[in-house]
């Protein structure tokens, strides 16, 4: 389950899955294919009528029009369900169709126009929809033409012409089609008409579960209250875009899981295929990719829930991105589970290939553009990334803004003090150096710190140091350091790689000797940030050389400035020094400078890795994110070629993804779900969107790009160490494969 948040929407999900896999077994879904009926007589008898039961056709639908009152989260929770399930038949086009009408429901009462045609008509369509009386289709593409019809019935409109494939024809009642009405400027419009009026011809659908035709109309006439007036032309197609979006989220998890499985229990060459490199990495990358699609699918779930902006180009902005992100990652992960399962997976018996001509037909039936995502960014759309906060968050804001309020007006010199001393500047640690802060409370503070126009200090490695000191530190350690760091003041440095232990941190060979009153540590250190700076480094080296390598470390505070230390700048292949080598010559650290047990520094190193701090600001981009891509396409000659507002959106698209992912995560938190893969795959994607962000804007200087010097030259340059620090991707993939999919851990050398 990759779309819920909170534990109701996970109650619901084991719901659906449970009625699922009762109602549409996978002897069912197979009969479907031998009869090639698209699930026309399964959805009709058995379907239809236990989806309505459930409640599960009207889940989204005010009560007013037969609905249970719900609302699009809910739906796309369902939808997510049903397509980890392949359900045959007609629910996707009847819930997105239902789910227009209902729009259109509400835009013709609010409207309230003198004259205007009665929303009565698409009331009892709904309701039928709801009820399961009435099974929809739904068209997407472009073909049918309208005009004015004749006669004193304003609205009314006459249609002709061909569109298709329309998903669900065949099995429908009621088609909701959109029409051009040819005029200039003119938006597309929508109606809603009945299958018996219309020519629908059968089309071999590449889902063999679902079926799809044309629809051909010939002068057909439409009243105007079957015309989805006051509704924008581009809201249809976004409420297809979560529908369809969320199916192809639960189609995606079902592939990695089915791989995730498989790759536990095929052996070959003697062990399980799940523990070879290429296995795993494929593995995590198609997790990463339904990760994304989550977010981008539960974003345009709220974007259209919400009551949006003026023109719509927010919600639009996220729907376009839901299609791109989400039948992308269908695709994709499809593709990657057959290869994975091999020849098996190759076969018409296996369900693979169902799910992967589902997939392709939901990418062919809904096409995303990533062009269009770009022309809305560049146009101001962007959809904020935030955290609507619950209403209890109110209690403790009162409070918190007083109490920052009174350190605002202090004066600036007094700001680290005061907010130091206040336990504001990590508030999620203990009391007395943080706040004891919840993950509500945190989230309320940043906001608060931000509408007082407060900025904490920047700790660097500090913030790492500290949560260590605190859970393992003596009370005389923490005196000494804490207040000083949790100011600003002390600059601290990490010690952890080295030449032979660079991602493999436990494999390290510094080494601790013991002498009177404390430790002799000899090493060389690299990578070292801030070396030349820095006070104090935290440092981990080995004590105790003859036991497994995880144990006889210890974790030291080292002087930088004590005898025995060399710092020596490191030139990286930009030309900047940004990093250090620091060579440790017999350099002294009494005991009263190692934090926890002798011998236990591993877990006080794993504890300084971890950060329990609940953020939305923490960024790997460095100046190559979004908003700097934008900033050179705007300063291109003229509109950039389709072929650059493809590459861009797709950037865009993964920019945006990857910050709904910090919010995703911030909402588990607050929730009490667990966070799932969501931190780590954002920290993974993170660090490669930025070297792809450097790399687009510096193709897009064309040949001046051979220019060294220039901004984009040097980001493109920099942006190399981005996915090697702080653990390489292919360790980061190594991790989450085993982790969080279970699979085999690399064999011991």
């Amino acid at each position: 389950m990759v779309l819920p948040l909170t534990e109701e929407h996970l109650d619901l999900a084991g719901s659906v899955r449970g009625w699922a896999a009762r109602a549409a077994p996978r002897e069912a879904v197979r009969s479907v294919i031998e009869a090639g009926d698209g699930g026309a007589a399964l959805y009709r008898d058995t379907l239809r009528p236990g989806l309505a039961q459930q409640g599960l056709l009207g889940l989204h639908l005010p009560e007013d029009l037969g609905g249970q009152g719900f609302g699009l989260p809910e739906l796309a929770v369902t939808a997510e369900e049903l397509g980890r399930a392949m359900l045959p038949g007609g629910f996707a086009p009847t819930a997105a169709a239902s789910a227009a009408l209902a729009a259109a429901v509400r835009a013709r009462t609010s409207a309230s126009e003198a004259g205007g045609a009665p929303a009565g008509v698409l009331e009892g369509l709904v309701k039928g929809l709801a009820s399961g009386s009435l099974t929809a289709a739904l068209g997407l593409a472009a073909g049918l033409r309208a005009q004015a019809a004749p006669g004193p019935s304003a609205g009314d409109l006459l249609v002709d012409g061909e569109c298709g494939p329309v998903l669900g024809a065949g099995v429908a009642d009621l088609l909701v089609l959109p029409v051009s009405l040819g005029q200039p400027g003119q938006e597309q419009r929508w109606v809603a008409v009945d299958a018996a009026d219309v020519q629908v011809t059968q089309v071999e659908s590449m889902d063999l579960t679902r079926p799809i035709g044309r629809v051909t109309a010939q002068r057909l006439h439409v009243p105007a209250e079957r015309v989805l007036a006051g509704l924008p032309g581009w809201q249809v197609p976004a409420l297809a875009a979560i529908v369809l979006g969320a199916e192809a989220c639960g189609i995606a998890d079902w592939a990695v899981s089915t791989a995730a499985e498989y790759a536990k229990v095929r052996y070959q060459f003697g062990r399980p295929i799940g523990q070879f490199q290429g296995v795993k990495h494929r593995c995590a990358w198609m997790l990463t990719r339904v990760e994304q699609a989550a977010a981008a699918v539960w974003d345009a779930t709220r974007a259209l829930a919400g009551p949006g902006d003026d023109d719509g180009a927010q919600q639009r902005f996220a729907a376009e991105v839901a299609a791109v992100v989400a039948l992308d990652a269908a695709v994709h992960a499809t593709d990657g589970c057959i290869q994975v399962l091999g020849g098996i997976g190759y076969t018409w018996e296996h369900d693979a290939h169902l799910y992967y001509r589902r997939a392709l037909s939901l990418r062919a039936l809904l096409t995303g553009s990533a062009g269009q995502v770009a022309r809305l960014a560049l146009a101001g759309a962007i959809r904020p990334v935030k955290v609507d906060l619950p209403a209890e968050a109110e209690h403790a804001r009162e409070r918190i803004r007083a109490e920052l309020a009174e350190i605002a007006a202090a004066g600036q010199p007094e700001h680290a003090t005061r907010l130091a001393d206040g336990g504001w500047v990590m508030p999620h640690l203990p009391r007395p150096w943080g706040r004891d802060a919840s993950p509500l409370e945190q989230l309320v503070i940043a906001e608060e710190m931000r509408a007082a126009g407060l900025r904490p200090p920047g700790l660097g490695i500090g913030a790492w140091a500290t949560p260590a000191l605190i859970q393992y530190g003596t009370p005389a350690q923490q005196q000494r350091f804490l207040p000083a760091t949790l100011r600003g003041e002390t600059v601290w440095c990490q010690l952890f790689s080295e030449p032979g232990a660079g991602s493999d941190l436990a494999g390290l060979t510094t080494r601790a000797e013991r002498t009177d009153g404390g430790w002799r540590l000899t090493a060389q250190k690299g990578w070292a940030s801030l070396a030349k700076h820095a006070a104090w480094a935290i440092c981990v080296a080995r004590t105790d050389p003859d036991v497994p390598k995880h144990d006889g470390i210890s974790y030291f505070l080292v002087d930088m400035s004590a005898p025995g230390v060399t710092v020596r700048p490191l030139r990286e292949m930009s030309g900047d020094s940004l990093f250090n080598e620091v060579f440790l010559d017999g350099v002294f650290v009494p005991d009263d400078l190692v934090v926890g047990e002798v011998n236990n520094g591993w877990r006080v190193a794993r504890t300084t890795l971890a950060n329990e701090r609940v953020s939305l600001a923490q960024s790997w981009t460095f100046g190559c994110g979004v908003p700097e891509l934008l900033e050179v396409l705007r300063g291109l000659a003229g509109e950039p070629p389709p072929e650059v507002l493809a590459r861009a959106g797709q950037l865009i698209c993964e920019g945006h993804a990857i910050d709904l992912l910090g919010v995703r995560a911030a909402l588990k938190r607050l929730s009490g779900t667990e966070p799932g893969a969501t931190g780590s795959v954002r920290k993974l994607l993170g660090m490669r969107h930025a070297q792809r962000i450097a790399e687009e804007c510096w193709a897009l200087a064309g040949a001046d790009g051979a220019a060294g010097g220039t901004r984009w030259s040097r980001a493109v340059l920099f942006t190399r160490a981005l996915t090697i620090g702080g653990g390489t991707t292919d360790i980061q993939l190594n991790i989450i494969g085993e982790r969080i999919l279970g699979l085999p851990r690399d064999p011991t050398p």
